[in-house]
């Protein structure tokens, strides 16, 4: 069967037998295997010699973010007690359209919750990393950045420059030089991907 075959739901791919098995945006009835998507069909050789039959959707999902998800968002708004932000992409996967967070003052610290101050920790623009506290209501999920790997990880300063952590609540501006506080992530080295543009 050719790889570049399109089907769509409901459609019929192909017999089963003991060489062919249902793979993903697939499902069998009746001895074959039918599409649950409207995509391309795809095969995949195993070690022991059987051909999966997938179909890959032309369209990407949307995921969800969920409890305890790690998600990386955009500071939108920042007052005394929160600040809003814009989730941009759940784990590595990337979404087609932003979901509203917000993140509490008492969130965003383990320790010294009462010392925190949000305009010291957070500006608007920049990139955080943070987790799904909770689905909150209907407006936004709360986020959480009570953790050292959690917090800013880019963000540009009041001069326009792109800035650097120094410590981990300091980042200083790579054309002025000046320091300002943020909230900053200890980015774990397994996560980090390099890039050569």
């Amino acid at each position: 069967m050719a790889a570049s075959t399109i089907c769509v739901p409901g459609q019929r791919i192909l017999r089963t037998d003991g060489s062919h098995v249902a793979g993903n945006g697939t499902y069998v009835r009746n001895g074959y295997v039918h599409s649950t998507l409207v995509g391309h069909v795809h095969t995949q050789t195993t070690d022991d010699g059987k051909t999966i039959i997938e179909v890959r959707s032309t369209k990407t999902q949307n995921v969800v973010p969920s409890e305890d998800d790690v998600v990386t968002a955009r500071v939108t708004n920042v007052n005394p007690r929160f600040c809003k932000c814009s989730i941009l992409s759940v784990g590595s996967t990337k979404l087609q359209e932003p979901f509203r967070g917000m993140l509490r003052k008492e969130d965003v610290r383990a320790a010294e919750k009462d010392k925190v101050e949000m305009y010291k920790c957070y500006r608007p623009g920049d990139i955080i990393v943070a987790k799904v506290l909770s689905l909150g209501d209907a407006q936004s999920y709360v986020l959480t950045t009570a953790e050292n790997e959690l917090g800013v990880v880019i963000a540009t300063s009041e001069a326009g420059g792109n800035m650097i952590p120094i410590s981990w609540c300091k980042m200083q501006c790579t054309k002025s030089l000046s320091e300002e506080f943020r909230k900053v992530a200890k980015v774990q080295p397994e996560f980090i991907e390099y890039s050569d543009s």
